[in-house]
């Protein structure tokens, strides 16, 4: 069948044509030279031999050239479109055809392709105006709706040109921003066009998502976040754009200065907030501080071993930055994306989130933001990442914390390192934490700048770990199968997750008190698990309780992780013998490491028992934390088989420095100074969902945990003595 294509072929160009009339020759030269050719097969559109005699004039006939040919030309063309005559001639040896029909193919075949450019760049550009036009008619309904921040009348507009009202909303915006102007829109509109590009909204807004990893189970009561939290409209966009880019400059600011801001402790270790020089230095903000609440503020730096685009990339996704802050981020989710950035990265993202933090106790109350992320680029290999609270946008009286300007800065460093400078600054009410730890939380240490850079140093080096293929051989009980240690860590994760889930005070929970002497009250919970892959069908029991030790927060972590002294407070062990069956390092303190127990038991007509467990430290706070799992399901996972099919009910312990002078050192500090030890356990007390809950099975955990608490205070007290 004849091709439209091969037409093209062989017309002549016609600015060819034009500037040489010697070219117009040869043309014809080569038509009549084509109508002479011998066709072959379909190709041929001459008649039968009688037609020879018909004195008609016969209709030009077109030279088509083969497949081959084509092909041949088509791949010549693609490493280099203008060939030489040197070129053209041996490509029509090669081809058969004269170099005159080379050129001539290679000359349509750039006319073919500049047109095509040409109509997709038109489409883009159709594309672009409407999308402009569509904006500025948002922004001009916005502003024609918008309302005083001050008084909460109406602005006088019309006091002003339209334009320079709209550039006067623009203007904090423009001053940081001005790189993010498309260049196509530039170059094609013909001026800088303010077209809002933080403003479009490439996904739709998602609902709440809260918990750890799909399908855990851990997502109990998620809508009672939101409660106090009113959705932001249209309207607001402006005002949360300006606010995110005045917050950015602040969080920098703030990373970067010294003093008068930032005053150093006689120590040197940390740095205290001048709140005057503060309030003089940034001006505006998110309005000054409510009546009653505190201020904490705290800033942090540290070398990690992550490179910056992965920081950056777990940062602004939600679920990996409540994977590896679990011990601190207990809920988030992200409200609405306003924009994802630009060039394919983070730079320019814009997130409206909100999130619940913890320490991991059920005697201190979590806090709740509503704020927005941003994210910008500000030099090769300099990002930074800012929280900001949106709550000034809509008041609430239920607000306890509020967020000013809080984030990271982030700076490549050689060999896949990044330095961190963390600035957590915070405005709250205090009064629910319980005293057993407001020393702690007055001192900054439970929510501070510290915690969050400590917490994710120790991530990356288990990051690291997981991705690590230089496993040493010649220690017994290393795991070294490269699938098996990746399905072992993911399951532990799962079970740190679940563990700090289901151990604070969240909003989602509904703690009851079991007894009324004070601190070491037991606090019970129930939930229920149905159709959970990841967690026993049945009514779970959860009991938390935490009390104060007169012991260093690192002799009461080595304590507990040693296999050797868990029988002196392991009830459930019953007297059996502990061994460690597998070992994963995933750190650089010993302490850092996941085991694979096996409870050799005491009597010889019980069957052995496994255990997993995850022990992990940092200078702020440690974690002991295990649960029984099932011998088959397991050496599926060691094999590399999938663990989130392997049933979870975590139990452990949680240990903080209890903020005194003494024990500023942190977990690492082994000198004097006491600890805060939180105990939880998770017990299936009914494998029917619709079961009642019997006195008798809180009565055991009651009596469980107490046990477990008085061994523990025994043998720290004689180790002590």
């Amino acid at each position: 069948m004849f091709q439209p294509n091969n037409m093209m072929e062989v017309q002549l160009h016609p600015l060819e044509m034009t500037q040489n009339t010697s070219e117009s020759e040869i043309a014809r030269m080569r038509d009549e030279e084509f109508d002479s050719t011998t066709k072959s097969g379909s190709e041929n559109h001459e008649g039968a031999s009688g037609d020879d005699q018909d004195p008609r004039p016969k209709k030009k006939r077109y030279h088509r050239h083969t497949q081959h040919q084509i092909q041949e030309m088509e791949a010549f063309f693609k490493e280099c479109p203008h060939p030489d005559d040197k070129q053209r001639k041996e490509l029509g040896r090669e081809l058969g055809l004269e170099p005159l029909q080379v050129k001539f193919w290679f000359q349509n075949k750039r006319t073919q392709m500049k047109t095509q450019h040409e109509r997709l760049e038109n489409t883009q550009l159709r594309t672009e105006n409407e999308k402009l036009r569509a904006d500025n008619m948002r922004y001009r309904e916005a502003l024609s709706t918008a309302s005083c921040p001050t008084c909460g009348g109406p602005t006088a507009v019309g006091q002003m040109s339209f334009d320079e009202h709209h550039l006067r909303l623009e203007n904090a915006r423009l001053r940081e921003e001005i790189d993010r102007i498309s260049a196509i829109a530039a170059k094609y509109v013909g001026k800088p066009v303010v077209n809002y590009p933080l403003l479009s909204s490439p996904t739709p807004s998602r609902p709440l998502d809260f918990g750890g990893q799909p399908g855990t189970g851990e997502m109990y009561g998620a809508e009672e976040l939101l409660r106090s939290i009113s959705a932001h409209t249209e309207a607001d966009k402006p005002m949360i754009i300006e606010l995110a880019v005045a917050a950015m400059e602040e969080l920098v600011r703030m990373a970067q200065m010294g003093e008068p801001l930032w005053i150093t402790s006689l120590d040197g270790t940390t740095s205290v907030l001048n709140e005057e020089e503060y309030i003089g230095t940034f001006p505006r903000g998110i309005g000054p501080k409510p009546t009653g609440f505190k201020c904490e503020a705290s800033r942090e730096t540290a070398v990690v071993i992550m490179d910056h685009i992965n920081l950056v990339e777990i940062l602004m996704d939600v679920h990996q930055w409540s994977t590896v802050f679990s011990g601190i981020v207990s809920k988030a989710s992200t409200l609405d994306v306003l924009s994802t950035g630009v060039a394919g990265n983070y730079n320019g993202a814009l997130q409206v989130m909100t999130a619940e933090f913890q320490v991991p106790s059920p005697l201190v109350p979590t806090r709740e933001s509503y704020y927005v992320r941003y994210c910008k680029q500000h030099a090769e290999g300099t990002w930074a990442v800012v929280d900001v609270s949106l709550d000034n946008i809509r008041p609430s009286p239920t607000v306890r914390c509020r967020r000013r300007p809080s984030g990271c800065l982030i700076q490549e460093m050689p060999n896949g390192y990044s330095k961190i400078t963390w600035v957590e600054h915070v405005e709250l009410d205090d009064r629910g934490v319980h005293n057993l730890y407001k020393q702690l939380v007055s001192s900054g240490h439970a929510f501070g700048a510290r915690r969050w850079v400590a917490t994710l140093d120790r991530q990356c080096e288990r990051l690291a770990s997981v991705m690590a293929t230089n496993i040493p051989t010649g220690d017994v009980g290393v795991l070294t199968n490269q699938d098996g240690r990746k399905s072992i860590l993911k399951l532990a994760e799962r079970m740190v997750i679940s563990f700090c889930d289901g151990v604070s005070a969240s909003t989602t929970h509904t703690w009851t008190t079991l007894s009324g002497t004070g601190a070491d009250d037991v606090r019970v919970m129930t939930r229920k698990s149905v159709n959970d892959p990841g967690r026993p069908p049945g009514i779970v029991l959860s009991a938390a309780t935490s009390f104060w030790l007169p012991v260093s927060p690192k002799r009461v972590f080595d304590f507990l992780r040693d296999e050797n002294s868990r029988i002196e407070w392991d009830i459930l062990s019953n007297g059996g013998v502990v061994q460690e069956m597998a070992h994963i390092a995933n750190g650089r303190d010993t302490g850092n490491c996941v085991s694979l127990l096996r409870v050799n038991s005491a009597n010889s007509s019980q069957s052995n028992m496994l255990i997993l467990q995850e022990s992990c430290t940092d200078p702020t706070a440690s974690f002991v934390i295990y649960a029984p799992v099932d011998i088959v399901a397991m050496n599926v996972v060691l094999n590399g088989g999938d663990p989130d099919y392997v049933a979870l009910l975590p139990s452990g312990f949680a240990i903080l420095p209890d903020g005194t002078t003494a024990s500023a050192g942190g977990i690492a500090d082994a000198g004097s100074g006491g600890s805060l030890l939180t105990v939880a356990f998770q017990i299936l007390v009914d494998s029917v969902p619709t079961a009642k809950l019997s006195l008798g099975s809180v009565a055991t955990v009651n009596n469980l945990i107490a046990c477990t608490v008085e061994r523990i205070k025994a043998s720290l007290s004689c180790e002590n003595a």
